[in-house]
């Protein structure tokens, strides 16, 4: 017999029992609770020695298909009727896939300690248990907190303070005098404290004009920029991720602020003197113009875009695309460009669609105004 083909899904090293991931879920289990997997997979991918998700009633004619022994299922599911020997039985899968798939994360291979092909200041000050990779960069006065793990070719510039427990990952680029919080993750690439985008003019130029007039440029002559350059810090909160390059600007003068818990996604741009409150979520590619201030527990979905120097309110949700020009009210839900409640927003976009059906309509009817029109007038000459 030829050897099994490897099952698709997450076999990541740890081995656990399904006793141990019920613990670590909070949840209840029944059957074989000492079998031992080693990671998970979706049910017709899964291997015997994997636990199968399947979460929703939906997803349980893949068990037939996969080897699985183990799975986590919904609430009431009958799982000896799946022809499985455990099970763990979940409210909310989501949330479960939090905890599972944490359990299951080894996270990066690194050695704790200082590798020797790390370049670390005499004077900076690296934690217990930290492990830095090869080809990092670590300047003058850095503090790094204990257990932080530190990947390769990251640069941390001087005067930066990290907490503990963070995560940075490959490429990360951190500039001079931070304050970072502890349990910060940062994905590949992203860049944070970099200069703000702050030029100006001799004489008020054509951007200044239009914005006191909204379209009219004036008299502004042709002129040349010159930069502000950036005195200000980042100042990063406990808990806080942010995803594989994206980019938060310094501020000028005070502080750009990231607040505790919250989370960014790849490629999302942070402008000078910005402030994001706690546990707000901005997904990939939104950009926040200088000056701007997000409220706590703000959501902005992908390519969200909000304008300089306003204030979006806390508990905010933002659907995709969506483009803030003015000051958003706390708990407002937003849609469009330019935003507007969401109803709104969905109620303009069907009328947009009806249009077509409406001129067509409207031309149907003029035309018969039009030949009653005629026919009246043919009858008065006569």
């Amino acid at each position: 017999m030829s050897d099994p083909v490897p099952a698709q899904g997450a076999s990541l090293g740890p081995s656990l029992t399904i006793a141990a991931i019920a613990a670590a879920l909070g949840a209840r289990a029944e059957g074989a609770t000492e079998l031992i997997v080693t990671g998970a997979a979706e049910p017709a991918q899964a291997n015997a020695d994997q636990i199968a998700l399947a979460m929703d009633p939906k997803y349980a004619a893949g068990l037939s298909e996969g080897r699985a022994r183990a799975a986590l299922l919904w609430a009431g599911a009958d799982w000896r009727a799946m022809g499985l020997k455990a099970a763990i039985f979940v409210e909310r899968p989501r949330l479960a896939m939090a905890s599972l798939t944490a359990a299951f994360d080894p996270g990066p291979a690194l050695a704790q300690g200082i590798h020797p092909g790390a370049i670390v200041d005499a004077t900076a000050l690296i934690g217990a248990g930290a492990a830095i990779g090869p080809f990092v960069v670590i300047g003058a006065g850095v503090r790094i907190g204990p257990r932080a793990r530190i990947a390769s070719h990251v640069s941390i510039a001087e005067g930066t303070v990290i907490g503990a427990d963070a995560l940075i990952l490959q490429g990360v680029r951190i500039g001079a005098r931070l304050k970072i919080g502890d349990r910060f993750i940062c994905q590949p690439g992203a860049v944070i404290g970099s200069d703000g985008f702050s030029f100006v003019t001799p004489e008020k130029s054509g951007v200044e004009a239009v914005r006191e007039t909204l379209g009219d440029r004036g008299e502004a002559q042709a002129q040349g920029w010159t930069r502000i350059h950036s005195l200000g810090s980042v100042e990063i909160g406990d808990d806080v991720e942010v995803g594989a390059n994206s980019a938060i600007d310094r501020g000028t003068i005070r502080a750009t602020v990231i607040g505790s818990g919250t989370k960014l996604d790849n490629m999302v741009h942070i402008g000078h003197n910005v402030t994001v409150g706690r546990d707000t979520l901005l997904c990939g590619q939104v950009g926040i113009a200088g000056s701007a201030r997000i409220g706590d527990r703000v959501v902005l979905g992908g390519q969200c875009g909000v304008s300089d120097n306003i204030f979006v309110g806390n508990d905010v949700i933002a659907g995709g695309a969506t483009k803030i020009f003015t000051n958003a009210p706390a708990g407002r839900v937003l849609l469009g460009s330019p935003a507007t409640k969401m109803e709104t927003q969905v109620e303009a976009q069907k009328n947009i669609r009806r249009l077509p059906r409406l001129f067509a309509q409207v031309a149907e009817l003029r035309a018969r105004v039009m030949g009653e029109g005629q026919a009246g007038d043919k009858d008065g000459d006569g």
